[in-house]
């Protein structure tokens, strides 16, 4: 009996042991962060401040009257919208493509793969000579064919969030895609042969048994998806700086605003706490009633 006590007690002190390092990476590198930010959500911060002063929900207050932020809010959940769905529809749809078999699939795999391993900074600088108003391409395209001046897309405050978005969705389609290539190709055929012995379409095949037995990959890459809508930063600065008139201005760049221009950390650290909150009221119910409906075998 005490050796069975012993051998137990070894196993779970080696597990501990093992799972120290993954432990102590986590808690330095996510958890006292996450916990230090709650805490200056509610301090003010600044040149004032030698150390933290305590106020409460006063920078929450200041926040929630304030109209730029609800500006930029509004600008994240829209910029989501336009780019989560659309990738994962174009996606989907090239995987389904690049699953059969034909010359060039190696050329074409790795053709729409290729913007993702590119630096977000690298596609901006591109689509920034894409987008100008007189010499960029497109612009030059629709004065050949229409003969008329699209003008400078990303000045103007009702076309610069969705001229973000393509060119979101066009650096973001092939990551997505091989996700559902993966799932695709760890289907059994022995669904597909049943569905054609009884006479379905390419139609019915795709909707009721591709698309009920991705559902495992369809909840992974929305979690995927929404999380680096909302986190991406990179092409704001490059392109845009939050212009014209935070028009285009998203939650990750407000935040680098108010902690390293106005130097106010605890509003920073309050908008923080709030996105975070936000990404947690999307992904924990939909894994809550999605994965119910899901089956992985």
């Amino acid at each position: 009996m005490n050796k069975r006590v012993s051998d137990k007690a070894k196993r779970t002190v080696s597990s501990w042991l093992l799972l120290l390092p993954g432990v102590a990476l986590m808690s330095m590198f996510t958890v006292y962060p996450i916990f230090k930010n709650i805490y200056l959500s509610f301090c003010k911060t600044g040149f004032r401040y030698k150390v933290p002063k305590w106020v409460g929900t006063a920078n929450f207050s200041a926040l929630f009257a304030d109209p730029v932020f609800w500006k930029v809010l509004k600008n994240t959940v829209a910029f989501s919208l336009m780019t989560v769905l659309p990738s994962m529809i174009i996606g989907f749809l090239l995987a389904i493509i690049l699953n059969s078999k034909f010359r060039g699939l190696r050329f074409l795999r790795t053709a729409y793969f290729y913007p993702v391993v590119m630096p977000m900074i690298a596609v901006a600088c591109i689509w920034r000579y894409l987008y100008m108003p007189e010499n960029g391409m497109f612009s030059s395209l629709i004065y050949s064919i229409f003969h008329t001046r699209i003008g400078d897309l990303l000045s103007r405050t009702e076309t610069v969030l969705p001229a973000l978005a393509v060119m979101y969705v066009w650096k973001e389609i092939g990551y997505v895609m091989i996700f559902f290539l993966s799932g695709l190709q760890n289907m059994s055929e022995e669904y597909f042969e049943a569905a054609m012995i009884d006479g379905g379409n390419f139609w019915q095949i795709l909707t009721r048994v591709t698309v009920p037995l991705m559902a495992p990959t369809t909840l992974f890459v929305t979690m995927i998806e929404i999380t680096n809508s909302i986190k991406l930063v990179d092409h704001v600065v490059i392109l845009t700086q939050g212009k014209p008139n935070n028009g285009s201005n998203l939650l990750m760049h407000y935040i680098y605003q108010l902690g390293y221009e106005f130097f106010d950390q605890g509003k920073a650290a309050a908008v923080t706490s709030i996105l975070l909150v936000i990404l947690l009221l999307s992904s924990l119910p939909r894994f809550f009633n999605s994965d119910r409906a899901i089956h992985y075998n």
